[in-house]
């Protein structure tokens, strides 16, 4: 099945260098929050904020766009840019801090599709119902829903105001397929997302338009769709029985799902899916959705979606052997999960089996669970390098003077510098765990995101805001970065400086600090000593030694909402980002450079391939990781034999067998990768998967694509 001409359309449309226009939206909450200057209630403020973007919005459809909604192109004029820029310089700093990582979750898409807006306003209806407001903290609750009630209006204006503009479009279309497009697309916006879904066709456009009206109406990028091969199906199922969709209808709308994702995501973000999997009670639901929302990498070859395979033992062959093509093709997805895995991660985080299969990896890797999620990921990354280089007296580069927590020191044994590195990482843990409170706390005095918290359980339940406590789970994922580097280094310096004292630990600061000036030879002596990824137990120890201390220190604490804190180590683009702050280290490499892309091996050091490199990074328990883990492993396109996706479907399941949380796979020439730098025009689709995510390798920074051409290359499997 090829993709559809509107659907290659809006493909090319994507791939131009067009600019997401997202001014207007904060323009209309400005306006609104000024105001409303004179209303007591900030949560109404907010919810009255969020009601009069959606309303004020300018709804735009493009001439190749079936499912609507999306930021509107049209540039402000003179007036309300002037207008903005008051807001952005002067008004807005009077507000109070909202701080805190946001949205990296799915909302509960099954009860939006069951319920429609006015099921949600009806259960809203209710518990106001059983409210006394002569009572304070009933009171509070009254405000609570008043503006959920004001926001989903919002809604339902906006997706009534693109029925509008569809009718227009089509009493002016000339071509009559057009016409036919443009009036259904009037017709179903006005039934969903205001009533509850009937045909598959409105079910789409209901999920696409919320979660877009999510992003917009509160200024938050990065909902993600959950499990759609799930909630969709019995929408799929009863319009093929009853004859209103062919299977390949239901592909095209899948597959324009999935591009407008794309339409309304800036580059260098990422929005997703997941997909596969089992139920609660343990069942393979892979279903023939499962294997439409897969081939729609194929049909759109596009970074985002970032679509997940929830991969088990019970998973259908034909899925896990398709997964395995496409990304043989080079389409960097789908990224592979260990279901069981990580079912068993949520499980012992509290969380029953009904829920606990129900999970979503929030942009990359990092894991919330779904419709009940008020989770920080990656809150704050952790350079793990730099705790060493605090440890023997190396500063970072690049970055004006930091607080220090710990001071260089003399250490009598490697034992004993062990011992002040796990006393160092739980004080850089606890100034995290002070920091990230202290933004939950803004958001719980200051916040306030009443759209989001109609589909968030138990908010409503509870008459309690997201940011006040009303999600399930409000626990927090600090992601811990550069963890092969570490290991490395310990290696070393337990060799060179203890073992053999080949170096003192002072004369291998100094030659850090100035970057191995005059000191190749020592360079070289690091960099080819034992490294992480090769299958060496006395190597891999250290990353079971290290990954062990993150788990105990993170586990003292607890969040201000009452959640716990969760670790991951994924790095998104934050190992470029550390590393350019990060001087030369006991590894080898050199100041400035990338520190190692996610949990495997860093780049160029895996010497028995990639089973080592598999073999390794399992070593270590990856339940607890529920911040995410990414194990990136990256293969030659033009030395693949016959048997290359018989040998990577393989290698896939010996990772998920031996309990691996998550493996990405790039398979693309480095040749391929050096051409692009240099002509970026003619690779404009080239896909690459960095540290969890995809996205355009000519879009990266000069560090970044350095950094992927760096990795191991391997030719076979």
């Amino acid at each position: 099945m090829e993709p559809s001409t509107h659907a290659n359309g809006l493909r090319e449309a994507i791939l131009a260098p067009i600019e997401i226009r997202r001014d207007e939206c904060e323009l209309l909450w400005g306006r609104s929050w000024l105001a409303s200057a004179g209303e007591p209630w900030n949560i109404l403020r907010r919810g009255r904020a969020t009601a009069d973007v959606l309303r004020g919005l300018t709804a735009e459809i493009g001439e190749h766009e079936v499912l609507v909604g999306r930021f509107p192109q049209r540039a402000l004029d003179d007036d309300e840019r002037a207008e903005l820029e008051h807001w952005r310089k002067d008004a807005s700093r009077a507000t109070s801090p909202v701080w805190g990582q946001r949205a990296h979750m799915a909302i509960d898409y099954p009860q939006l599709l069951r319920l429609g807006l006015t099921g949600v306003r009806d259960q809203i209806a209710n518990y106001r119902a059983r409210l006394d407001t002569a009572l304070p903290g009933d009171l509070e609750k009254d405000a609570f829903y008043q503006a959920c009630l004001i926001a989903l209006g919002g809604v339902r204006d906006l997706a009534f105001k693109y029925a509008d503009v569809a009718h227009s479009l089509a009493e002016e279309a000339a071509d009559a397929t057009r016409k036919a497009e443009l009036l259904e697309i009037e017709a179903v916006c006005r039934r969903v997302p205001e009533h509850p879904a009937e045909t598959f066709r409105e079910a789409v456009q209901a999920v696409h338009f919320v979660t877009w009206c999510l992003c917009a109406g509160q200024l938050m990028l990065l909902f993600q769709l959950g499990r759609p091969d799930r909630y969709l199906l019995p929408y799929y199922r009863r319009d093929l029985t009853a004859g209103r969709v062919t299977p390949e209808q239901a592909q095209d709308l899948i597959d324009h799902l999935c591009l407008m994702l794309s339409v309304y995501t800036p580059r260098g973000l990422a929005v997703g899916f997941m997909i596969g999997g089992r139920d609660g009670s343990g069942r393979d639901i892979s279903n023939e959705l499962t294997r439409m929302f897969l081939e729609s990498i194929a049909h759109t070859r596009l970074p985002y979606p970032g679509i997940g395979l929830c991969w088990n033992s019970d998973t259908p062959a034909d899925i896990t052997e398709r997964a395995c093509e496409l990304v043989a093709q080079g389409l960097t997805h789908p990224a592979f999960f260990n279901d069981e895995r990580i079912t068993a991660g949520f499980m012992a985080a509290g969380l029953p089996p009904a829920e606990a299969c129900e999970y979503q990896h929030s942009t990359c890797v990092e894991l919330t669970p779904v419709a009940s999620s008020n989770v920080y990921v990656a809150s704050p990354y952790i350079n793990l390098l730099q705790l060493l280089h605090d440890l023997i007296g190396v500063q970072p580069v690049n970055v004006p003077e930091r607080r220090r927590i710990a001071q260089a020191g003399r250490y009598a044994s490697f034992a004993a510098l062990q011992e002040a590195y796990e006393r160092h990482l739980n004080e850089v843990i606890r100034e995290a765990v002070i920091e990230q409170n202290t933004c939950m706390m803004t958001r719980y005095y200051h916040g306030g995101w009443p759209l989001l918290s109609c589909f968030v359980h138990d908010c409503l339940a509870q008459g309690l805001d997201i940011d006040q406590g009303g999600a399930r789970h409000n626990w927090i994922e600090p992601s811990f970065v550069g963890l092969s580097n570490l290991v490395d280094a310990l290696v070393a310096i337990r060799r060179y400086v203890y073992e053999e004292q080949t170096v003192t630990l002072e004369e291998l600061a100094r030659d850090l600090a100035l970057n191995f000036a005059g000191r190749e030879d020592l360079r070289m002596m690091l960099l080819h000593n034992a490294k992480y990824g090769n299958d060496d137990d006395s190597v891999d120890d250290l990353a079971i030694w290290m990954t062990g201390c993150i788990v105990r220190a993170t586990r003292k604490y607890r969040t201000f909402l009452g959640g716990a804190f969760h670790p991951g180590f994924f790095c998104w683009i934050m190992h470029e980002r550390l590393g350019r702050e990060t001087a030369a280290s006991p590894d080898g490499r050199l100041a400035e450079m990338a520190l190692g892309d996610g949990s495997g091996p860093a780049q160029g050091r895996e010497r028995r391939g990639p089973t080592a490199a598999v073999l390794s990074s399992t070593k270590w328990d990856h339940t607890p990781m529920l911040g995410g883990i990414a194990v990136n492993l990256k293969f030659t396109r033009s030395a693949q034999k016959a048997d290359f996706v018989q040998g990577l479907r393989r290698l896939v399941e010996t990772f998920m067998e031996r309990g691996g949380f998550e493996t990405q796979i790039n398979v693309v020439d480095k040749e391929t990768l050096v051409a692009a730098q240099k002509n970026p025009e003619l690779f404009r689709d080239l896909t690459v998967r960095i540290g969890g995510y995809s996205d355009y390798f000519v879009g990266l920074s000069p560090r970044m694509q350095e950094e992927l051409i760096l990795r191991t290359e391997h030719e076979s499997l």
